[in-house]
């Protein structure tokens, strides 16, 4: 159990709590919403007893053990899987004991010891270890790669890993999502589902808080209140507390017939029967929406040109990707042909490394083509919001003069009311931006996206730090906009509340995806299986995923007949890996009964032998349990399978 009673928390002149209560039992999975600075990662630091409270009591139960992320990584010249495999000290420590025992010719010691990596479930740390990398994006390649060949954010991504893989009863993130790309971010989601112990999540993303939350912490006038159920949950029953205790019944009902007039007008502009219906599901829940985050300091729009093209951009037989120093080239994307309209709202899906960045940099202009064409509209006026941008701001500055740079006639209200709705209000839109935090500088840099009046916004990850008041801001300003928006995110909240239309970006192609969010996380699981298959099937094997059959008996017998096809292969998968696992278990047997000779744990001169026997064990307990995974994959899909033929 972990229990805050009476908390007061004072950071410089600021008081972030006063007498807070919080309790959470053992299995909750909680989120940590607020604003940003209310004081959601100092929570964190009270739980770690990196902080003590000014008043009050923090208790924990004894004995749990803590998992928790490190904001910074350094770039070390160790591989990536070991930096993970890092993150078990107990196991670590393990096995540095055991090195030790075979130098100083220790054979009990090492018979121990050899139990103990067992028990600490060592001998599949590895694989372990290589898993969770792989589903945060990485290759096999990567592994064995150092910390210091990667990017500040790919960093953070093994971070996470390496606390992910940390053995603990309490595992506390802090936005673990900030650098993930929407594949990476839906396979953290089912393995957050699926941990065991108490999770503290600090997130700004509302799908990712429904899919793992079963409660919500919410920092309020410094203190926090504990809500049952998810995010949307928590949303409801906010806006109804909010309902009874607000008096500005006109003002939210302006509000709400705001936010309902700009899911009508998607609903009206929408091609997909899928997609209209999830629009209609939006608005049902959008007055809540809209009245739990009625005292937002954020409210803005995004003016579009006032003049357009048709078309506005071309891309004709285009080849995308980098040229070197050398002038080598890497494509990522071929023959790429896109006309973009106006009006148009495009959400780009695709896996890791496809191409989505490549792309929206290739339109922009940043990034030149290796062969075909681009045309630009002649009223061609482009918005680009990516992450690199935050770092070409001017620290010296202030908003105020980045906006008046870009007009040096615009008056200076106008300039203040511009950026107020952008939260820089008063004085703070002369701050110096050299000391703003991520989630500032991101606002500004929209703030400035913003100002120019584009007709096409490219938005390459617009949402990494902000937090849910602003990324509901951005939602309706981007809902609102008139021209057109093309937008990569992890924020599936944004991509179903302002597009109308997606395109996968995968196998070197860029296309129209007939789909919606759900339909795209079957297919990406669908491809990631088929990947899984095809790596542990015999060479020439392949199983395709047949397509759904049609209504009408020639098709269903069809469809019968491709499933046996299917039934062959997958039982000869599961025959090879019974014969397989009989002779691992023989092989085993041979070697524990050669353990259960005494002699070989006192003769000096039988050390080697010992050692070896024991490391073997351990070798081939952990292949077993690796061939009746695969054994039992096997016989499920085999059983399934089966059934659909007898049905």
């Amino acid at each position: 159990m972990i229990a805050l009673r009476q908390v007061s928390l004072q950071r410089g002149t600021q008081a972030l709590l006063e007498g807070a209560d919080l309790t959470l039992h053992a299995g909750h999975k909680a989120g940590i919403v607020g604003p940003n600075g209310a004081g959601k990662s100092s929570l964190f630091k009270l739980l770690l007893g990196e902080l003590a409270p000014d008043r009050g009591d923090v208790e924990m139960s004894g004995g749990q053990r803590i998992a928790h992320m490190a904001q910074e990584v350094e770039a070390l010249d160790r591989a990536i899987v070991d930096y993970v495999l890092d993150g078990d000290r107990e196991l670590r420590e393990t096995e540095a004991a055991l090195a030790a025992a075979r130098e100083s010719d220790h054979a009990h010691r090492e018979a121990e010891l050899h139990g103990a990596i067992e028990s600490l479930d060592g001998y599949s740390a590895p694989a372990r270890a290589a898993q969770l990398l792989v589903g945060l994006g990485f290759t096999q390649a990567d592994l064995v790669r150092p910390l210091a060949d990667f990017s500040g954010g790919w960093r953070m991504r093994v971070n996470l890993a390496r606390t992910l893989f940390m053995p603990s009863d309490v595992l506390l993130l802090d936005e673990p999502t900030n650098h993930l790309d929407l594949d990476a971010l839906l396979w953290l989601e089912q393995w957050l589902m699926r941990y065991p112990g108490t999770l503290l999540l600090i997130s700004h993303d509302r799908d990712f808080l429904d899919a793992v939350c079963d409660h919500i912490v919410h920092f309020d006038r410094q203190t926090l209140v504990l809500y049952r159920g998810n995010y949307s949950t928590f949303e409801r029953t906010r806006a109804e507390k909010l309902a009874l205790q607000q008096a500005e019944a006109v003002k939210q009902q302006a509000r709400r017939e705001e936010i309902e007039r700009f899911v009508a007008r998607f609903r009206a502009q929408a091609t997909k029967a899928r997609q209209a219906q999830s629009r209609l599901k939006m608005l049902e829940r959008m007055g809540d929406i809209a009245m739990a985050h009625a005292d937002s300091p954020f409210h803005f729009t995004i003016p579009a040109a006032d003049k357009t093209s048709h078309p506005l951009l071309v891309l004709d037989e285009a080849r995308l990707g980098y040229r070197d120093a050398a002038g080598n080239e890497t494509a990522q994307l071929d023959n790429v042909k896109l006309t973009l309209l106006p009006g148009q709202r495009i959400g780009l899906l695709g896996p890791n490394g496809a191409g989505k960045s490549t792309l929206i940099k290739s339109l922009t202009g940043e990034l030149d083509l290796l062969s075909g064409r681009r045309v630009p509209g002649e009223h061609l006026a482009i918005g680009y919001f990516a992450q690199h941008q935050l770092e070409g701001l001017d620290l010296a500055s202030t908003p105020f003069t980045h906006v008046q740079r870009l007009s040096p006639t615009a008056a200076d209200l106008d300039i203040r009311k511009f950026l107020g709705g952008f939260g820089f209000q008063g004085d703070d839109a002369f701050g110096q931006v050299g000391r703003f935090s991520g989630g500032e500088k991101a606002r500004l840099a929209l703030a400035l996206v913003a100002w120019q009046k584009p007709n096409l916004l490219l938005l390459d990850e617009p949402t990494n730090h902000l937090d849910l008041e602003m990324r509901e801001a951005l939602t309706e300003a981007l809902a609102a906009f008139d021209g057109t928006v093309i937008i990569v995110s992890h924020d599936r909240h944004l991509l179903r509340a302002t597009v109308d239309e997606f395109w996968r970006v995968a196998d070197h192609r860029v296309e129209p995806f007939d789909g919606d969010l759900e339909d795209y996380r079957a297919w990406l699981k669908a491809r990631l299986e088929g990947e899984r298959r095809e790596a542990r099937v015999e060479k020439g094997e392949r199983q395709g995923e047949s397509a759904a059959p049609k209504e009408d008996r020639k098709a269903n017998r069809r469809a019968a007949a491709e499933l046996r096809e299917k039934l062959r292969p997958l039982k000869k998968i599961r025959d090879r890996v019974e014969h397989a696992m009989e002779r691992v278990q023989a092989e085993l047997a041979v070697v524990e009964e050669a353990l259960g000779d005494a002699e070989l744990y006192t003769e000096a001169a039988r050390k080697e032998e010992l050692t070896a026997t024991l490391a073997r064990q351990g070798e081939l307990k952990s292949r077993l349990d690796g061939l009746e995974a695969e054994w039992l994959a096997a016989e499920e899909k085999l059983e399934a399978m089966e059934a659909e033929l007898g049905g």
